[in-house]
């Protein structure tokens, strides 16, 4: 079974919270706060898995939830980090925002990736002992893991894609220059799914080629398993456009080229742009005016043309140093770069947190003050506790959030808001 497009769902863990303990010892009355930090959650981690050549593992298993750090525990011991999961792709997986359509990072031309980090652990209450502080009874929550909607895209990675009518005789061209060993029948949609093979030339020289499924009229209509093929072609340096010049199915080999590089550009118009060579196949049962009827027409496109039988091997060592050599010429592979690239989530990129950004504005009656920071510490702290009421005050200040209100025309007595809570503004100068 080849699958190469799925729908999966991933989530780093949350970090654990920090705890709130007091010294506890025989003839000690007053030991001092002794809670622990909370642990680190799980990452989710790509991992290219070069034994791999389809998604079929995810239609199985489609969440992916990395666990929760532990909570921090007393005697200033802190708990135990979670264990980062890792989710092992084929080689050329595209992974992108399912919500956004974005690409986040192309699994080509790396081994590993960090997708998205786990929650940081809370700070338990011994971080928050002064000279003037010295029983707080706060800690600090554990950060949010990331959850993510994702598309999985498997896209081909090879030099060369074989791309023709069905039965024109790709599979056994690529059984008989590579080590790739399709099922080969003389029937339509024998292969149903795309296989690569290593094509050597010599000792040290090779190229993979990918042998693309037949493509038929309507392809990029989605007729048939169009879109499913044609994805594939995309990532190739070089297409071989493999033509049955003997016109055994009674179909005229120039319209099939024609018609074939027209379902491709209708695809993705980039296809027509790719460097093609054109193999005429099948020249041992064919007639010397089928062959060079063809023959006109293609060296008229200015493209180079190839005579093989793929049954007989006639051509094939003059076929593979001509890709060989024409293959020097070309650039590497293509992949996928965009301004997410690279991009590792976490909590400071899908919402603000442990910085000082906030947003500030005036509804009708009251003051609204968005910041990620603001409520995790209104989740830590006690705000019946005097000694935590005036933590959260002075964070207020450090971060410009009072002078921000006084300047939009705060008053002592009105009324802020922070998700739901609400406090009455007080600003001492």
């Amino acid at each position: 079974m080849f699958i190469d497009i799925v729908d999966i769902e991933v989530k780093s863990g949350n970090g654990g919270n920090g705890a709130v303990s007091f010294h506890r010892e025989k003839y000690v009355s007053a030991g001092g706060p002794d809670g622990g930090d909370g642990g680190k959650g799980g990452d989710i981690i790509l991992r290219v898995d070069d034994n791999l050549n389809t998604l079929v593992n995810f239609r199985y298993k489609k969440r992916y939830l990395a666990q929760n750090g532990e909570n921090g525990k007393r005697n200033n011991c802190a708990g135990k980090d979670a264990e980062d999961i890792i989710i092992k792709v084929p080689r050329g997986t595209i992974i992108k925002n399912k919500e956004t359509a974005e690409i986040i990072v192309d699994m080509s031309d790396r081994e590993e990736f960090l997708l998205a980090k786990g929650g940081k652990g809370g700070k338990g209450n011994q971080h928050f002992a002064t000279a003037t502080r010295q029983v707080p009874r706060f800690a600090i929550p554990g950060q949010q893991g990331v959850a993510l909607s994702l598309t999985l895209e498997l896209k081909l990675l090879a030099d060369v894609g074989l791309v023709g009518y069905p039965n024109v005789g790709k599979s056994t061209l690529i059984s008989k220059i590579s080590n790739a060993k399709p099922k080969i029948a003389n029937y339509h949609f024998t292969t149903l799914t795309p296989s690569l093979g290593v094509v050597r030339v010599s000792e040290q020289d090779s190229f993979v080629v990918a042998d693309i499924p037949g493509i038929i009229e309507g392809a990029s209509l989605g007729q048939g398993l169009g879109h499913s093929f044609l994805r594939h072609v995309e990532r190739c340096r070089l297409l071989l456009h493999v033509i049955d010049v003997s016109a055994a199915d009674g179909r005229d080999p120039i319209e099939d080229f024609e018609r074939i590089n027209y379902e491709m550009a209708q695809f993705n118009k980039n296809l027509c742009t790719k460097p093609q060579i054109v193999v005429a196949n099948k020249i041992d049962v064919a007639t010397d005016e089928q062959i060079e009827k063809l023959k006109d027409y293609i060296l008229k496109q200015k493209l180079e043309f190839y005579l093989i039988s793929a049954a007989t091997s006639e051509g094939l060592e003059v076929l593979k140093w001509g890709v060989f050599n024409k293959l020097k010429q070309l650039p590497k592979i293509e992949t996928f770069e965009s301004e997410a690239e690279r991009k590792v989530y976490d909590m400071n990129t899908t919402k603000k947190v442990e910085t000082n950004e906030f947003e500030a504005k005036k509804e009708a009656n009251y003051f609204v003050i968005k910041s990620a920071k603001l409520v995790r510490i209104l989740q830590s702290v006690d705000i019946f506790d005097y000694e935590a009421l005036q933590y959260f005050e002075k964070t207020l200040d450090k971060m410009g959030v009072n002078a921000k209100l006084k300047e939009l025309g705060a008053k002592n007595g009105d009324t802020v808001r922070i998700e739901d809570f609400d406090f009455e503004f007080e600003y001492v100068e």
